[in-house]
C-alpha cells in the first residue's frame, strides 16, 4: 500500500490506512475530539463567533442607556420640590388660634367694663364665678390681659353713681370702691375717683338724714350718730351737723 495513504495508530503504532475510524490492530478510535463530538463542536463555534461579534460591535447599548438615565434624574428630583413649594404658597393663614371661649370671655369683660364700670378684679371674679359667667380661669385671665379699659375712669363712674343714687359720704364711697365685698378697685384707682368726683357731701348727708328721719322715725341725736359712725355712713362731723340742722 502507498505509504502516503498510511498513518500510524495513535494507540499501538501499527500502520493503518489514512482516514479509518478504528485501528484494525488494536481497535482504538482514530478520530479527533471535534470529529467525535460534532454537535458540541458546532455549539462551541457559535458561542465563539457571538463573543467575537459582541466584542467588536456591541458597545452602544451598554453605554447609551446609563447615560440617558443620568440625564433624567435631576428632572425627577426637581418636580417634587416645585410641587411642595406650590402647596406652601397656596396655603392660607388659619383663622384666629384663640379658642372661642377665650374670645367670649373677652367680650363679656368688655361689656362689664363699658356698661357697669366694674374693676379689673371684679370682672375677673364675675367671669369665673359659678353664679356668674362660669368661664374657666384661663379664659377669664385671657380676657383680663387683653381688655382695653381705663380702670381709674371706671372707679370714678362708680363713685359718681354711689354719690348720686345713694347719697354716700366720701369715705363711705372710698371704702366701697376698695372693699373685697364691694367693687374691688385698687387703692390708687379709688383715690383717683374720690379726688375727681363732683359731689356735695353736705347735701348727701342731709339726704341720708331725711331718709332716717322719714322712714325710721329716728331722733336728731341718733341720726347724727349714724351719720358719723364708722359702722354707719362715715360723714364728717361738720357734714353730719349740717344735715341735722337742716332737717325740717
Amino acid at each position: 500500500m502507498d505509504n502516503k495513504k498510511m498513518v500510524k495508530c495513535k494507540a499501538c503504532g501499527e500502520d493503518i490506512a489514512k482516514g479509518v475510524k478504528k485501528c484494525v490492530h488494536c481497535g482504538k478510535d482514530q478520530r479527533s475530539f471535534f470529529m467525535k463530538h460534532k454537535i458540541l463542536t458546532g455549539i462551541l463555534v457559535l458561542i465563539l463567533f457571538a463573543a467575537i461579534g459582541g466584542a467588536m460591535g456591541g458597545e452602544e447599548p451598554d453605554i447609551a442607556e446609563p447615560t440617558a438615565v443620568m440625564e433624567k434624574e435631576p428632572a425627577t428630583e426637581i418636580e417634587p420640590v416645585a410641587e411642595a413649594e406650590q402647596v406652601t404658597e397656596v396655603e392660607q393663614p388659619k383663622e384666629s388660634d384663640v379658642p372661642r371661649e377665650y374670645e367670649s370671655a373677652l367680650k363679656k369683660a368688655e361689656t362689664y367694663s363699658k356698661t357697669m364700670s366694674m374693676s379689673k378684679l371684679g370682672i375677673y371674679e364675675q367671669l369665673i364665678s359659678e353664679f356668674g359667667e362660669n368661664f374657666p380661669e384661663d379664659a377669664a385671665q385671657y380676657a383680663i390681659d387683653n381688655i382695653k379699659a381705663d380702670w381709674k375712669a371706671n372707679a370714678l363712674k362708680k363713685a359718681e353713681t354711689y354719690s348720686k343714687t345713694m347719697s354716700m359720704s366720701k369715705l363711705g364711697i372710698y371704702e366701697q370702691l376698695i372693699s373685697e365685698f364691694g367693687e374691688k378697685f385698687t387703692e390708687e384707682e379709688a383715690q383717683y375717683a374720690i379726688d375727681n368726683v363732683k359731689a356735695d357731701w353736705k347735701t348727701n348727708a342731709l339726704a341720708k338724714a331725711k331718709t332716717y328721719a322719714n322712714t325710721m322715725d329716728m331722733s336728731n341725736a341718733a341720726i347724727y350718730e349714724q351719720l358719723v359712725s364708722a359702722y354707719g355712713e362715715e360723714f364728717t362731723a361738720e357734714e353730719a351737723q349740717y344735715a341735722v340742722d337742716n332737717l325740717e
